[in-house]
């Protein structure tokens, strides 16, 4: 029997965001349980695509990356992570 502890998640998800609400940044943490081309876009509230954080083939494993809204206003936001047929959504709120 092992005892071996994976490093890495057996399912495909992106973990709430932190802060939130959060001014001026907040960090995405995510799993992949495979290696798969990972997109993850920022949108504003009428759905324009405002920011693309990450767009490029990754590693199994657990990632992370960190969101500037310094640049935007205030208000209700979007994050939509797409890994595979995996597709995830949350919804963001940066205060200033």
């Amino acid at each position: 029997s092992s005892n071996q502890t994976l490093d890495y998640p057996v399912i495909f998800k992106l973990n709430n965001c932190y802060p939130n609400p959060f001014n001026p940044t907040t960090q995405l943490k995510y799993g992949l349980s495979e290696n798969v081309h990972v997109t993850i876009t920022i949108y504003d509230i009428v759905g324009r695509r405002i920011a693309e954080l990450i767009n490029k083939k990754q590693q199994a494993g657990y990632h992370q990356v960190i969101w500037d809204g310094n640049h935007h206003v205030s208000g209700l936001y979007f994050v939509k992570m797409t890994a595979g047929d995996y597709i995830s959504t949350q919804k963001l709120m940066l205060v200033k």
